[in-house]
This record gives structure tokens, C-alpha cells and sequence, in this order.
């Protein structure tokens, strides 16, 4: 089944909070593009069973504009979307038990085209990043409801230069290192991922350093090993994955040599990489080659061994997101309007198709608590 259209979505989130979530499923939230043909209508709403990975629509959050980007609080009351418009913007929804997110309100990014967000573990300041115009931006948190205060700093990416081949720096996503003292901007068009220091009191971002991947790379998304020590990055324009070293007490990122994502020639533009909670493998999406890389972690992080790719059985793969338990990984699917769904073997991690996609118009971000 999948989501609901926009006639249906009214009366769903009515009766919504009188529907009890059976015993064995959890909720999972589909980010979407909304202004594009063939697109959603809004932040998709839906269930997985934690038995056989099996999703099932529950209804969809109208009123927030291409929510391409979705993000949790720390504490699970609050979610946060990006609003990935010309005027860009990100919103706060208060989740409550047995109904759909409601509204809270929207701030500016003081950009355009954000694409990426993501919480400060403290829960009391929210990251964006502004693909369109290159910047990164702080908003405040409120405490008590998790309300978006107006933004604190909007710090736009200018040196270095751009290299040849791009048109101007691109951030793309915007996360805490596990210091939780440093925040890493990985910026596409610059090939460049910036280190900044966040004063959490005040809410403002200081350079520290930044890293420079070759001419052309496109670093698009990174992600931690769980010894903090090393970091993972997707490089979309090149068709790589390279390894960095991350000093935690600096916050200096440093790259190391190119890797090959066992896609073939040509670019697969890949999107996103994960790594397990125990450090032992790793997962690349790659959205040309309709697959998804499997790599084992090796030397306590240091290194990435390529294992094998798998058909992802969608259209171009934008987004991959584990459940928290680790023993399935969802792929939001973009051009086939698609989530896939596959079971991690915790021994090898092989993935295994756990059925039919999931019909999820324009999905771009699944995430599944």
C-alpha cells in the first residue's frame, strides 16, 4: 500500500489518533518533494513490522513545502523538516502519542535550497545547510516544546574558491562531530568540508579548520565511525568514498586516498554512506547504479574493504537509514517513487530484500524509528 492522496489525508489525520499501533510495528516518517510533478503531498506517514520490515501508510502532514530533509529531537517529541524552497526554511512538528506531527511553526535558513539538517545532541540548537547559496545556519530550540527560535548565525561558504568544473560552493549536510564541540559542513561545490566550533550558549559558529578533497570530488555526506576517530565520505561528482582521519580534540578532518564504489565506470552519484553502532560494516548508496555497496570496516576504522554491491531494487536511492535496532536498512527512492526494504545480517552484514517496494510518491528520506 501506499501513501495516501491529498483527498484522503484529512480524513486519516482525523481519525488517526483513534488508531492503536499494533504490537510488533513502529513508526517511520518519508520526507518528499511537494513542487515537483509526480511528487508527494507532504511529510508521509507510515509503519514498518519489526518482524518482516513491512511498511504500511498511515497517513500524511500537510502544510510544510518539499520537507526533503527530516530529522528527530533527542528526546522524540520534536521533528524537524527542511523546507527546500527558493526561500528556504526549516520547520518544527510536535509529535504526540496515538496522532500525526502537528505544526509548531517555521523559521528562515536565511538561504536557499536546504537540503540537510540535523539536531545538536544537547536538543537545544538545529543545523541547516543551504545547498542553493552555500551556507549554514543555527536556530534555537526551545526546551519545553521544541519551537524553532529565529536564527542565531548564517555562516556562507567563500573560501576556498570553488575548483574547476563547479559553479559555487553547495553545503549539503550540516552535522556534529562526537566531540559534540565541533560541527562538520560538507560543501559539494567547493569540495570542501568546514570545521567549525559551535558556542552552545550563544548559538554562533567559529571557523576552525576545513578539508580539502581533489578538484571535482563533490563530497555530498559523511558519516562517524563509532570510535570518533575516522569518518566516512561520499563523494558524488567523483564516485568515490574516502576515508579521513578526525582528531577529536581539534576537529581536524583529514582525507585520505579515494576508494572505488564496485559501481564500474562512470559516475553512480553516490548519496549517502552508513556505518553499523558496532563499527563493523558500512553501506553506500549509489543513485546512477540503482545500488547499494557494502564495504568491511577494517583496522579498528582506519579502512574500508569492498565487498559487494546489491541491486536496491528502486530508482535512484537518495536516502538510507537503518531501523534503531540495526536489523533493516530502508532506501528512500526518488524517481521510482519507491522505499525498499532489506534485512541486515548482524554476522556478515549481507542484505536481503525483505519484499515488494513500498509506494512512497517522490520519497527522498525515510526515517524509521
Amino acid at each position: 500500500m501506499g501513501l495516501l492522496t491529498a483527498a484522503d489525508a484529512a480524513p486519516v489525520r482525523a481519525a488517526h489518533r483513534a488508531v492503536r499501533r499494533p504490537r510488533g510495528t513502529r513508526p517511520l516518517f518519508l520526507g518528499t518533494y511537494t513542487s515537483k510533478e509526480g511528487g508527494g503531498t507532504g511529510i508521509g506517514l507510515a509503519e514498518y513490522d519489526t518482524r518482516t520490515g513491512q511498511l504500511t501508510a498511515t497517513g500524511v502532514v500537510t502544510g510544510v513545502a518539499d520537507p526533503s530533509y527530516l530529522a528527530l529531537a533527542p528526546s522524540g517529541r520534536t521533528l524537524y523538516a527542511v523546507d527546500e524552497q527558493q526561500q528556504g526554511a526549516v520547520t518544527a512538528l510536535a509529535r504526540a502519542p496515538g496522532g500525526p506531527p502537528t505544526v509548531l511553526g517555521t523559521r528562515s535558513t536565511g538561504g536557499a535550497g536546504p537540503c540537510h539538517l540535523s539536531v545538536h545532541p544537547t536538543g537545544r540548537w538545529l543545523l541547516s545547510a543551504n545547498y542553493l547559496s552555500g551556507s549554514v545556519a543555527v536556530h534555537p530550540v526551545d526546551r519545553a516544546t521544541g519551537a524553532l527560535g529565529e536564527r542565531t548565525d548564517l555562516v556562507t561558504h567563500t573560501d576556498p574558491p570553488p575548483g574547476p568544473g563547479q559553479d559555487g560552493p553547495h553545503a549539503h549536510q550540516i552535522v556534529t562531530a562526537p566531540d559534540g564541540r565541533h560541527v562538520l559542513a560538507v560543501d559539494l561545490g567547493n569540495d570542501t568540508v568546514y570545521t567549525y566550533r559551535l558556542d552552545t550558549g550563544a548559538g554562533r559558529l567559529g571557523a576552525s579548520s576545513y578539508a580539502t578533497l581533489r578538484p571535482g570530488a563533490g563530497p555530498r555526506h559523511l558519516t562517524f565511525h563509532p570510535s570518533g576517530s575516522f569518518a566516512y565520505l561520499a563523494n558524488e561528482v567523483d564516485n568515490t568514498v574516502v576515508v579521513c582521519g578526525y582528531d577529536l580534540r581539534s576537529g581536524r578532518l583529514t582525507p585520505g586516498a579515494p576508494q572505488p564504489t564496485g559501481t564500474g565506470p562512470g559516475t553512480s552519484y553516490p548519496a549517502q554512506i552508513l556505518v553499523t553502532r558496532n563499527g563493523r560494516f558500512a553501506f553506500l548508496a549509489n543513485r546512477g547504479h540503482n545500488s547499494l555497496t557494502r564495504y568491511a570496516v577494517e583496522a579498528g576504522g582506519a579502512r574500508l574493504r569492498l565487498l559487494d554491491t546489491v541491486p536496491v531494487g528502486g530508482d535512484f536511492p537518495r536516502h538510507i537509514a537503518f531501523s534503531p535496532d540495526e536489523r533493516w536498512l530502508f532506501a528512500a527512492n526518488q524517481k521510482s517513487g519507491s522505499v525498499t526494504v532489506f534485512a541486515v545480517d548482524a554476522r556478515s552484514g549481507a542484505l536481503k530484500s525483505a519484499g515488494a517496494p513500498f509506494a512512497a510518491p517522490m520519497a527522498v528520506c525515510v526515517l524509521p524509528l
